[in-house]
């Protein structure tokens, strides 16, 4: 069973997480906010994390560099509403492996 840490303060997206994920036979672990996602991080080992990047205490930019810094090669999905160029340039350069823009499809996340 794959384990994923989604870290997203949306408690709505995030029980739709859970139901999709749970149906490929996913684990699902979540933090609502930046440091306690990043803390989880770093005492835990995750298949893969679904980023935020507005999240309380400490911003999904903040987070991934931190991930990285700490050599955590861990993929990392940013998963914002951020649609702007800049924002996708800047997420993939600071270490995240693929961005998604919100409103997203179930199916396209699964695919990813």
């Amino acid at each position: 069973m794959k384990s994923i840490l989604a870290i997203e303060d949306d408690p709505a997206l995030l029980d739709l997480l859970k139901i999709h994920l749970g149906d490929i036979n996913c684990q699902l672990d979540t933090a609502e906010d930046g440091l306690v996602g990043l803390e989880k991080i770093l005492n835990n080992n995750y298949d893969l994390i679904l980023l935020d990047l507005m999240l309380p205490s400490m911003d999904g930019f903040e987070v991934c560099k931190r991930i990285r810094s700490e050599n955590i090669a861990t993929p990392v999905l940013m998963l914002t509403a951020k649609s702007e160029e800049i924002d996708k340039i800047l997420g993939l350069e600071i270490g995240a492996d693929d961005y998604v823009v919100k409103p997203f499809s179930i199916r396209e996340l699964i695919a990813r």
